[in-house]
């Protein structure tokens, strides 16, 4: 789905940035790093880049449990996530029988061209263990 957008130093600059953590992480704080390596790239240009990487494919978005948005590089083609509310372990999960759900519910209420994102959150096995 990516677009023909023209590379700048900051939208390279955000995306090498990207590269560099295996979490997700809020635009702040990826500005917080950018400006930790001496990276003058503005908040407002770091979240105006991020949304378009997301709107290109190329990162994953999630919504933190204050409802901020996260973003990680994505890793693979359409995908859904397990999301440990304890310490935000992220598993990248496929589902054929979600794609047939919602392509299912989507055609029963006269929805077409339909996209989804699904993110399950629960507490991982480690933080369970931790908590006993």
């Amino acid at each position: 789905m990516s677009t023909n957008r023209r590379e700048t130093r900051q939208r390279t600059a955000v995306s090498a940035a990207l590269d560099q953590v295996e979490e997700f992480v809020s635009a702040q704080q990826l500005h917080t790093l950018l400006r930790g390596a001496g990276d003058g790239v503005g908040l407002a240009t770091v979240y105006r880049t991020l949304q378009q990487l997301a709107e290109d494919g190329e990162v994953d978005v999630l919504k933190s449990a204050e409802n901020e948005s996260m973003y990680r590089r994505c890793s693979r083609g359409h995908h859904h996530h397990l999301l440990c509310r304890s310490c935000r372990l992220t598993v990248e999960v496929e589902s054929p029988s979600i794609e047939k759900w919602a392509q299912k519910v989507a055609t029963a209420n006269g929805f077409a061209e339909v996209d989804h994102v699904v993110e399950i959150t629960g507490i991982c096995a480690e933080c369970q263990a931790k908590m006993r």
